[in-house]
């Protein structure tokens, strides 16, 4: 795989070394893995949704894990309990057990999970604190107020 020098933009820009570790992290993975399939859509501006193909999983067995910028999805097939019912002469059902990890931008938090005919989707929604979006900021005239005081307002 062909390597990806991020350097000249590191040199430019502030505060985005998370993205640049992931961007190098992935093109370091071996990417031939690629069970379960799944699908990514975006249904707005602030809403996403992951579609996985788990067929033959029931909801106790597959583990969804939401962490800070982290969503883990994982499936481990329950033993079988009866080995000797049935000789398999052609086994092209995966049954083996599944990990796939989905990098979160800040403030993605999941809103539900839901499993239905072999497709587990995973509705995904951000939502930005009212303190982290844009504020317009009033100049002040340096005037005989003389408190240096700036003015906030929320931009709409």
């Amino acid at each position: 795989m062909r390597q990806i020098d991020l350097t000249p933009f590191r040199r430019s820009t502030i505060g985005f070394d998370r993205l640049f570790d992931m961007l190098e992290a992935t093109a370091r993975q071996s990417s031939s893995e690629n069970y379960p399939p799944f699908n990514l859509e975006r249904i707005s501006d602030d809403r996403y949704r992951i579609t996985i193909a788990v067929a033959g999983f029931k909801p106790d067995e597959i583990d969804i894990t939401a962490q800070q910028n982290l969503l883990l999805v994982a499936g481990k097939k329950a033993e079988s309990q009866d080995n000797n019912a049935a000789q398999m002469l052609h086994l092209g059902i995966a049954n083996r057990g599944f990990e796939r990890r989905f990098e979160l931008a800040d403030f993605v938090r999941v809103e539900s999970a839901n499993l239905n005919d072999g497709l587990l989707v995973i509705e995904l929604v951000r939502e930005v604190p009212e303190a982290m979006k844009p504020k317009k900021i009033a100049i002040g005239s340096g005037g005989e107020s003389g408190d240096g005081a700036i003015e906030h307002r929320s931009v709409a």
